[in-house]
């Protein structure tokens, strides 16, 4: 059983609808400088899954990606100093 009343709940304030997203940007729209930026993220991403991918099998590991691959300690997208 409900502890509700009809009558509460036509009181109740309606769900207002979200706002709309903005149409994500073309990446020919973006600035010349952000272009490029993304270009190198892009490469450096594609350098560090080879060396993952190039690294030997790990047996009886922890599982999961080598926490070292971004050069410091990451586990989680937190990095640590230990």
């Amino acid at each position: 059983m409900s502890s509700t009343t009809e009558s509460e709940t036509a009181s109740s304030p309606a769900p207002e609808a979200a706002p709309e997203a903005p149409a994500p940007r073309r990446f020919e729209d973006l600035p010349e400088a952000a272009q490029r930026a993304l270009k190198e993220a892009q490469a450096r991403r594609k350098e560090i899954d080879a060396r993952q991918k190039a690294l030997p099998r790990e047996i009886d590991g922890r599982g999961g990606l080598e926490p070292t691959r971004y050069a410091d300690w990451e586990i989680k997208g937190i990095a640590s100093d230990f």
